[in-house]
């Protein structure tokens, strides 16, 4: 199947998030991404969550429809060997992604005298070259402070690994933005791109540097929405539902769902603010709170629900992630994102394809992550060119391996 990126060929050498996802993000978009791959498996191959066989759902949920070569690029023959495939000829190839740093065989200085219009993408911690990961970059920018309980001055960690998702995308963002340059120009280039740049530039965009700057140390709100009205409600069944009063439509389409248009004009003249703004609204934050709390609490989800659908009210409902799993039509193959694959080692499961929905590229299946090195046999044939009696030495020396059976 023909897709956007099709005949674009990356090459990833990686570990953990943030490279791997930016290199599936090409891939489900068509391109080939080759992995090379450590044999027996590199750093995150067995990383949690795993299989009662300790097979990594994680691995296999990065390295979605991709290729996987396994060297022994320790050695100089297997060394060489990965530079012949990072720098292998064609007009929309010889591109690499990394997060490994860059020397030895993923030189950047090395491989561009081998292949001139080279484009190399390093992900590194911090901008210095020096070790960080989301763990560490999240505590040094202060939102460990703005998450969790107001009652509370202990910093509270989330489980989402932010920063390596947006480094992630701004990876592919960086790899195409320079294969855009090299087509224009013919010159390729090595791009650095640091983990805890990614999250310090998130910041300012949002607001949150310089706030700082204008010496706002700003508190923690619990569930509130910062700036408008949001929060989170229980219902009478113990369901517990978000709302979110945003833009003005919103908020009225939640006064209306909720039976107080009279009481929040009532409110907002006793309290001598404005509810069309969203500041006034975030200022009367608890006081709004409490009416909405009135009407939530005395109805059953459904009858929320159906009322606050009615309304067109922006809300959603807590779930788990097992319960989204189970119930949520949007998380099942209803929707066109997902395909089931056959995963080795895992069996047949549900698995996310690209997001976006091209008008003029049908969407292309998910695919399973590669066994590891499966592709190695035809990768070296193919791409760097070696018969089957050089690929069978090759393996007879341990400088490859073929697919990985754990």
């Amino acid at each position: 199947m023909k897709a956007i990126l099709s005949g674009m060929r990356v090459v990833e050498a990686s570990a953990f998030v943030a490279a791997p996802l930016g290199g599936m993000t090409l891939a489900q978009l068509g391109a080939d991404v080759i992995r090379i791959d450590a044999i027996g498996g590199g750093l995150d191959y067995r990383r949690w969550p795993v299989t009662k066989d300790n097979v990594s759902l994680f691995w296999a949920g990065l390295n979605k429809s991709k290729r996987s070569v396994a060297i022994n690029f320790r050695s100089p023959e297997g060394s060489a060997l990965a530079k012949q495939i990072i720098t292998a000829p064609g007009k929309d190839s010889g591109m690499l992604l990394t997060n490994f740093p860059p020397k030895g065989w993923l030189s950047f200085e090395d491989l561009s005298e081998i292949r001139k219009d080279l484009i190399q993408l390093t992900i590194q911690g911090d901008r210095h070259g020096g070790s960080a990961v989301d763990y560490t970059v999240n505590p040094a920018i202060g939102l460990p402070f703005l998450t969790g309980s107001a009652d509370t001055s202990t910093p509270s960690n989330h489980v989402l690994p932010a920063w390596d998702l947006v480094t992630g995308q701004m990876a592919a963002l960086g790899l195409l933005a320079a294969e855009r340059h090299r087509a224009r120009t013919g010159d390729g280039q090595h791009i650095k791109l640091a983990l805890a740049d990614a999250a310090m530039a998130v910041m300012g965009h949002l607001g949150f540097i310089a706030e700082a700057q204008l010496g706002v140390e700003r508190p923690r709100y619990g569930n509130y929405l910062f700036g408008a009205f949001g929060r989170d409600f229980v219902c009478a069944d113990g369901e517990r539902v978000m709302v979110i009063g945003l833009t003005s439509r919103q908020w009225k389409s939640l006064c209306l769902a909720t039976d107080t248009v009279d009481e929040m004009t009532a409110l907002a003249s006793k309290l001598g603010r404005d509810f069309s703004k969203e500041g006034d609204r975030f200022e009367s934050r608890e006081d709004i709170a409490s009416c909405f709390e009135a009407y939530i609490s005395r109805h059953t989800f459904a009858e929320i629900k159906q009322r606050f659908n009615d309304q067109g009210v922006c809300w959603s409902r807590y779930q788990t992630v097992k319960g989204m799993v189970e119930n949520d039509a949007d998380c099942s193959l209803e929707n066109p994102m997902f395909s089931q694959v056959e995963q080795s080692g895992v069996g047949s499961y549900m698995a996310a394809g690209a997001p976006w929905n091209f008008s003029a590229f049908e969407r292309m299946p998910a695919q399973p992550a590669p066994r590891l090195g499966e592709q190695t046999d035809e990768v070296l044939a193919d791409v760097v060119g070696l018969s089957a009696a050089e690929i069978g030495k090759l393996h007879d020396n341990g400088v490859i391996a073929g697919p990985d059976q754990g």
